[in-house]
This record gives C-alpha cells, structure tokens and sequence, in this order.
C-alpha cells in the first residue's frame, strides 16, 4: 500500500520503476484505471504521475490514445542523445570544478568512491542506472546552473530505458571513469574535469552501442 502522506511521489517512483525494469514494456499502453488499481489508489495521482513521467521522456501521450511507455531509441536517436550529453554534460563538469561549494565537492567525491553492492537477484540494472544517476546529477547540481541541470536529467531518462541492454560486466570501467571526474572536480581542474567528462562520455558511448550490434 503506498503511503497516503506522500502519495502523488509515491505513484510517480512506482511508475518509473515498473518502467526501468521494463515491467511496463518500451510502447506498452497505459490504462490509468488498472495501474490505479495495482497500486491501490485513485486515477488522479496516477494521471498526474504520467504527466511527470511525460514531461521526464518517459511516457508519451497521443491524443485519443492516452498514453504509452516510450519506445526505444534507434541508433540514430541514441548517437544524437549523445552528442547532446557532449555538450552539455562536459561544460557542466568544468563548471562544478570552478562553482561548487565544498560540501557538493565532498558529495561528488563519496559519491564515486562508493562500492557498488552486490545486488540482488534482477536487481543490477537498478542499482546501477541509479547510481549513475545520482553521480552526474551531482556533477550537474555543482555547476550552479539548474536549467543545464535539467536538460543533462531529461535526456538521461532516454538512456535509462535502454539499461536492460548495457552490458553490466563493465561497470567497473564506469566506475573508473566517475573517479577520474570526482578527482578533477573535487580538486577544482575545470579543464581535468571537462576532460574526464568527455572522455567517460565517450568510452560509454562505445560501450552501449553494441547494443545496436
């Protein structure tokens, strides 16, 4: 039963779950009375979740159709999502090595040192995409620029749909890489930052192709 004190984030988190781990398929349709019923609430947090998850790139709304889970990326949209992370996600590491206080300093930097945990069962695709997603918004946050800050979360939601797709042998290389960006930020190198940015942009880029492959 979702918690009535924080009901409308509750529906929202429950949603973009059932989404990351594809429980709601990319182009699956969306019933609103079903999915308020699974999770034992009314249709409206429910209408106003999909609205979030809309304007997050997660859902799409068609009219007379309601709304659906959005597709996959083609390789084509997926390459153009990361021209765009290039330019804004490597400026935005630059930026938090030169703007950010110590303490988002210090987040950066616990953040990347963490040990990735054992996961359970199903459960590494989560941990992951989550991890990842708190790193660079992180980064993003130290840049003390909110609407860069949003843009770099909105397409990450793109990426995130494909997660089930990453090959997950290869976190450590990730791993790896955010130390690279934590050091330069944490030390304030803005041009050591941008460069560790780009530089783990591109090699994940690599990897997450051969998902096209």
């Amino acid at each position: 039963m979702i918690r009535r004190s924080v009901l409308s984030d509750d529906v929202h988190e429950s949603l973009k779950s059932l989404i990351m781990d594809h429980r709601l398929a990319p182009e699956d349709r969306l019933n609103i009375d079903a999915l308020a019923r699974e999770l034992q609430v009314s249709p409206t947090p429910v209408r106003e979740a999909l609205a979030r998850l809309e304007s997050e790139g997660l859902v799409r709304k068609r009219p007379l159709a309601g709304y659906t889970v959005s597709p996959l990326l083609t390789r084509d949209e997926f390459n153009q999502m990361f021209d765009m992370r290039m330019v804004l996600e490597g400026p935005a590491a630059r930026w938090a090595a030169e703007h950010a206080t110590a303490e988002q300093r210090a987040a950066v930097t616990t953040e990347a040192a963490l040990p990735f945990p054992a996961p359970q069962a199903g459960q590494e695709h989560a941990l992951f995409t989550a991890r990842d997603a708190r790193f660079h918004d992180l980064v993003a946050a130290g840049a003390a620029n909110p609407l860069l800050r949003d843009a770099i979360t909105r397409l990450h939601a793109h990426l995130h749909i494909h997660r089930l797709y990453f090959p997950y042998t290869e976190t450590h290389s990730t791993l790896g890489e955010h130390d690279r960006v934590a050091a330069a930020v944490g030390s304030g190198d803005p041009a050591g930052a941008e460069a560790a940015m780009l530089a783990h942009l591109s090699a994940a880029r690599t990897r997450h192709l051969r998902v096209f492959d």
